[in-house]
């Protein structure tokens, strides 16, 4: 028997009509869900999901069996796609300090017009290890460039960059609809410390708890 006549069979024509409708019913709930969550924030009913998706939720929970399931999926689509933008847009930044703070302008811009994204960012940090470690490796690169430059504040760590990146998001979080620029303002005084023209000693970083002495 050759290896031909050992291959899988083709599927009659319609199981592949019904894995089609599959695929398209998944991938309308995931653009519904991007959509809802990012106007509504994490706590939206799904029943609204699967409204505006156009199927029904026996069609939903198939697919996602809990909302988590549905958030975490549609959460690292969305972080994947925002840090491709980053690493693209820094790509094509000669300037290492233009590269650095585009990166925190271009964050809080896109949190800022998705609230499920900015809750998800303040509470984790990322929707998934993975995605913490690719955006920390990304935020220390962006750092590299600024100190080889001597742009940035001496002593200035990728911990820290990654931490202010949080803290902000939480000042996205808390400005809400009422004070919508607020978030600028306070990113431009964060920036302002971080630049090399402040030469006073940062303090020292306080060990994480439990950590051996």
């Amino acid at each position: 028997m050759t290896s031909a006549d050992q291959s899988t069979p083709p599927q009659p024509p319609a199981r592949r009509a019904r894995r089609a409708d599959a695929e398209r019913n998944r991938a309308a709930i995931i653009e519904a869900a991007g959509v809802v969550f990012a106007e509504q924030g994490c706590a939206v009913d799904v029943r609204e999901i699967a409204r505006r998706s156009g199927v029904g939720m026996g069609t939903l929970y198939r697919h996602f069996p809990t909302k988590d399931d549905l958030l975490a999926t549609v959460m690292e689509r969305e972080f994947t796609s925002w840090l491709t933008a980053a690493h693209e847009a820094a790509a094509a930044t000669e300037d290492p300090w233009e590269a650095l703070t585009g990166f925190f302008e271009q964050t809080l811009d896109n949190q800022a017009h998705n609230r499920a994204l900015v809750e998800t960012y303040t509470a984790t940090g990322a929707p998934a290890r993975e995605c913490a470690r690719h955006r920390d490796a990304f935020i220390d690169e962006l750092r590299i460039r600024c100190v080889d430059a001597g742009l940035l504040r001496d002593g200035v760590t990728t911990a820290d960059l990654v931490l202010l990146s949080t803290s902000l998001s939480q000042a996205v979080q808390a400005a809400d609809d009422s004070r919508p620029g607020q978030w600028r303002r306070l990113l431009r005084i964060s920036l302002d410390g971080l630049s090399s023209r402040n030469t006073e000693p940062l303090p020292e970083s306080a060990p994480h708890a439990g950590a051996a002495t």
